[in-house]
């Protein structure tokens, strides 16, 4: 696999520009469609407060377990989720190459974590990298929620269960869809870096966890 098509960049010959407009405006699609915060529209919606000012800060379904009750949650789950499904199927639809494809979901992940719509204020996109990489190859994607479920079930840290699988991520992709690594990389990189506060209190032995109190 050569580099240029490692990380998607066209080749000279086949760039032309009705197909550089046609990926650049899905990937600017999948950023507004990732901008949509599931989580501070559930909680509006079902009068509760914005998540980003209860329970850790967060945006995202964790929190708004902790913030609203789990059918909250799920809901927020399920749209931050659908956010990275969209988009890719989208990208599919249209027709773009399989490197290009990857980047959409970027995008829609990008928003996610910095959405227009919200002053740039946004989660951290375990869900959304979730829709992402199962929509291009579910066996990678499959392979992250096991690393996660392995780390999640004997220390009830979701947090440390995200960092772990993210972090194992482009290991699973370079084995089973390589030719999507060149997104999933700076994706796994970004969503490790927006869990920084989580790693720090995990080393200080302040994280919360899920354990039910006796």
């Amino acid at each position: 696999m050569e580099f240029s098509q490692l990380f998607g960049i066209v080749a000279t010959s086949a760039a032309t520009p009705q197909l550089l407009a046609t990926v650049g405006g899905l990937c600017l699609l999948a950023y507004l469609l990732g901008s949509i915060s599931s989580a501070i529209i559930v909680c509006r919606l079902l009068g509760y407060p914005d998540p980003r000012s209860e329970g850790s800060g967060n945006p995202g379904a964790t929190n708004v377990l902790r913030v609203a009750g789990k059918p909250a949650a799920i809901i927020t789950l399920a749209g931050d989720v659908l956010k990275g499904v969209v988009a890719v199927l989208i990208g599919r639809w249209v027709g773009v190459d399989e490197p290009a494809l990857a980047w959409i979901g970027f995008f829609a992940f990008l928003g996610h974590l910095y959405p227009l719509f919200f002053n740039f204020d946004g989660g951290k996109g375990v869900a959304t990298a979730l829709g992402v990489i199962n929509t291009l190859a579910w066996p990678a994607g499959l392979a992250v929620m096991l690393a996660w479920l392995v780390v999640f079930l004997p220390f009830r840290i979701s947090s440390l269960a995200a960092i772990v699988s993210w972090a194992l991520a482009p290991v699973a992709v370079w084995l089973l869809a390589p030719q999507y690594i060149g997104a999933m990389v700076p994706m796994s990189l970004l969503l490790l870096w927006r869990h920084k506060q989580n790693i720090e209190d995990l080393l200080s032995g302040q994280e919360r966890t899920f354990r039910r109190k006796e």
